[in-house]
């Protein structure tokens, strides 16, 4: 006897008359029993499914509010160690829709991380891709290839994979940032590796420098370092200051009032963050961008395939995802699903925003599917 008759079909098949069926005769079960024991599934029975219209998400659209996510983070510094084994403090958003799984959405996983005073948080490295953008608090350097860099708010530090990173703390308080990273997407296609590094940082690396060996080469808009010319998958830039973000989208805010072109729509400041060798996306998989919507301003409901995770930094606003519609303020987290219609208002004033506009920073899978040609959008200025 083979393993293969000993084998218990996960294949389960069931006859149904319907448009485009075959009419069901005891000889259409047995070939359907045929089918079950060779591990064949007919087309026919499955295409729905298999090839819907359009994108159908397993994710659903959520909401995380920061004050909730801070609180419970602040109680496990208090109880959960960092060291080897755990790594980090870090706390994944799990969306309702995907099993209890830690992801955000089928391709992206965010969290909360945490670090208490005087901690480190040991050295490793990753095939994903990762980043952490900081929405309050300062005190953290990141260590990446042995070059401290300081993470302050609003700055955004991009990581590529198979890099050696630790963080320590060198204040006298916690800090909280989110984690970004592609963990689902690479565990999906099983091509995930990871490596323990030292488990002790050098003195050098316990430095807090203003400005990271990085930036010092890389941190110069238009300006690129001769002797490290040559295309990189991963931005060599580690830490993307929130001055020169802020700056930026002031700047087309100022342009539209004057009456020139600048913003993406009435009100709507978007930069986006990029790989200063290719001026593509910043990380092979994952795009990151920044958006400000002047109070009053709203966005018209747009679609994208591949899913997105945003975060407030500032103001106030209403959001609406498909069906799901919540009040934002700073910090709270949102995932908007794969070909979920996305619109934003504005709320904001300057008793909730420095800027008194809706700030969020955004988050997608956008350059996976650039390069497999699945990338759409679609909005309603186009019906």
């Amino acid at each position: 006897m083979s393993e293969q008759d000993d084998l218990v079909s996960p294949v389960s098949l069931t006859a149904e008359d319907g448009p485009d069926q075959p009419h069901v005769t005891p000889e259409l079960e047995d070939l359907y029993r045929g089918f079950e024991k060779a591990l064949l599934v007919p087309l026919w029975t499955r295409i729905g499914d298999l090839m819907p219209e359009h994108p159908r998400s397993r994710a659903q659209p959520h909401r995380w509010a920061w004050k909730s996510l801070l609180e419970l983070a602040g109680r496990s510094g208090d109880l959960v160690p960092v060291g080897r084994g755990g790594e980090r403090r870090a706390i994944a958003l799990a969306n309702p829709s995907l099993g209890g799984r830690p992801y955000a959405t089928p391709t992206l996983w965010a969290a909360i991380q945490y670090l208490m005073p005087g901690e480190d948080a040991p050295e490793h490295r990753h095939t994903q891709n990762a980043f952490r953008f900081v929405v309050e608090g300062e005190g953290v350097w990141t260590v990446v290839e042995s070059d401290p860099v300081p993470m302050c708010r609003g700055d955004f530090l991009p990581q590529a994979g198979m890099n050696w990173h630790a963080h320590h703390n060198s204040a006298d308080r916690p800090m909280a940032w989110i984690d970004g990273l592609d963990i689902p997407f690479q565990y999906d296609i099983e091509a995930q590796f990871f490596d323990f590094g030292r488990d002790k940082l050098s003195e050098e690396e316990h430095a807090t420098p203003h400005r990271s060996r990085s930036e010092r080469l890389w941190g110069r808009p238009g300006l690129v370092p001769v002797s490290q010319f040559g295309r990189r998958e991963g931005t060599p830039l580690l830490r993307y200051r929130w001055e020169d973000t802020d700056a930026a989208l002031t700047g087309q805010l100022e342009l539209e009032r004057e009456g020139h072109p600048g913003t993406v729509g009435p009100g709507h400041a978007l930069v986006r963050y990029t790989n200063p060798t290719t001026a593509q996306d910043v990380l092979p998989t994952i795009r990151a961008q920044f958006h400000r919507l002047v109070s009053g301003a709203e966005t018209v409901p747009r679609r994208e395939t591949g899913s997105s995770v945003y975060q407030v930094f500032d103001g106030s606003g209403r959001v609406t995802v498909g069906d799901h519609s919540w009040s934002v303020q700073r910090g709270d987290l949102f995932v908007v699903p794969s070909w979920q219609p996305l619109s934003i208002r504005s709320e904001a004033s300057p008793s909730d925003s420095g800027s008194g506009a809706l700030d969020l920073f955004q988050f997608s899978d956008a350059p996976m599917f650039t390069k497999l040609n699945l990338f759409r959008t679609h909005t309603e200025e186009n019906a």
